[in-house]
């Protein structure tokens, strides 16, 4: 096959999977094996854990992760790009067209259908944390540290608490001996080559991680300092879309840039959206940039927020067998997810619960949530629109 066909092949495939994949990342996941594993057969199944895997250690979006690494195998960078941006261009138009409805409603704060997005957005991250807790602290080691972390960012609050737990997590992670399954422990499946360009891609991701908020403090640009949100939000969140609601909240909302109720109506819908969760950041793009030409602000939001994610992918790929067996990365891994844990928590805790839960009918709602999607697997996407028409005609 050409070098055209390939890209074509890797587009078509991943906006079809972006206009279908509802369920958040681990159903993503599920997705990507079905078509690429059983039904294409691009890789074996040993090999797509190991790519998994990868994708699941680094922080960003990890199944826009898995999208990026899964098309550089296919048809190299060009590839990799047309994988991710095929996959989450069906979800990013249906968010930035979400921040123009937002625009035209006005301030959406009194609005019955949000406080029923906001109920939404309480059982969703709960049903997460839960499920994250019970994968990425199943010790009491890990269990302490998540509560700590937990603590530490509800005290401090803002953007680097949260950036500066996962780091000393990490490094306190590398001192602690995990009990490790003996299938966290074994080498990757094989090498990627091109590790001049990987160690290009890693040192791009290190220069922009420490020039932007320089550059955004000397300049004083609007632009720069969004550009700079987006792309150390992305660049510093392990664990997903969920855990990335607490970095941005922080960054946007302090400033003004983004009202509560607007951010809160967002993270609501993008939870009925299919494709990444990240696409988020093209709505708060929007919302923060008004006028005209709000959807170039969603744009250059996305493109910061997902940016992170494609370096260290393409960075990490070609060094992943050499670091993944080693005990001292298994530990900050495992620190810097208890940490996530911790962080998730305490966004449930503020802003969400405080924002949403007010009155006994709002909290029976979220529990009734918290059963449909545990217990009968109702789609998140169906669950958000039952919610929001609950808060429009029965919980105001």
């Amino acid at each position: 096959m050409s070098d055209a066909g390939r890209l074509t092949e890797v587009g078509g495939a991943f906006l079809r999977l972006g206009l279908v994949s509802f369920g958040g990342p681990v159903a993503h996941i599920g997705y990507f094996r079905r078509e690429f594993v059983e039904r294409r057969h691009w890789l074996d199944d040993a090999e797509f854990a190991d790519t998994v895997a990868l994708c699941q250690l680094l922080p960003g979006p990890a199944s826009s992760q898995v999208a990026f690494a899964l098309g550089m195998r296919r048809a190299g960078l060009a590839g990799a790009l047309t994988a991710s941006i095929a996959f989450m261009l069906p979800s990013a138009v249906l968010m930035i067209l979400f921040a123009y409805g937002i625009a035209l409603v006005g301030d959406p704060s009194a609005a019955g259908w949000l406080h029923g997005l906001k109920v939404a957005a309480v059982a969703v991250v709960a049903v997460a944390l839960w499920g994250m807790a019970a994968s990425l602290c199943p010790d009491w080691k890990r269990r302490i540290m998540a509560a700590a972390a937990a603590s530490v960012v509800l005290l401090l609050q803002g953007p680097w608490a949260q950036v500066g737990v996962i780091l000393l997590w990490a490094f306190i992670g590398t001192t602690i001996r995990f009990r490790v399954a003996r299938s966290e422990a074994q080498a990757a499946a094989g090498d990627v080559g091109g590790r001049g360009r990987a160690a290009a891609a890693l040192a791009v991701f290190g220069i922009l991680l420490i020039a932007l908020p320089v550059l955004s403090a000397f300049t004083g640009s609007k632009s720069v300092a969004l550009f700079d949100s987006f792309y150390r939000s992305g660049a510093l969140v392990f664990g997903g879309g969920h855990v990335v609601l607490p970095l941005l909240r922080s960054e946007l909302v302090p400033r003004g840039l983004v009202g509560d109720s607007a951010f809160l109506a967002g993270y609501g819908a993008v939870q009925a959206m299919p494709g990444p969760l990240f696409t988020f950041a093209g709505y708060l793009g929007t919302v923060a940039v008004g006028g005209t030409h709000a959807w170039a602000g969603g744009i250059m939001a996305l493109l910061a927020i997902f940016l992170p994610g494609w370096l260290l992918v393409a960075g990490a790929y070609p060094f992943w067998h050499r670091l993944r067996p080693r005990r001292w990365f298994q530990g900050a891994v495992r620190g810097a997810s208890a940490a996530v844990v911790g962080i998730l928590f305490a966004a449930l805790c503020s802003p969400l619960i405080p924002e949403a839960i007010h009155k006994l009918a709002d909290v029976l709602a979220a529990a009734v949530a918290v059963v449909l999607l545990v217990r009968f697997k109702v789609p998140q996407w169906l669950l958000v629109v039952l919610l929001a028409a609950a808060g429009q005609w029965i919980l105001r």
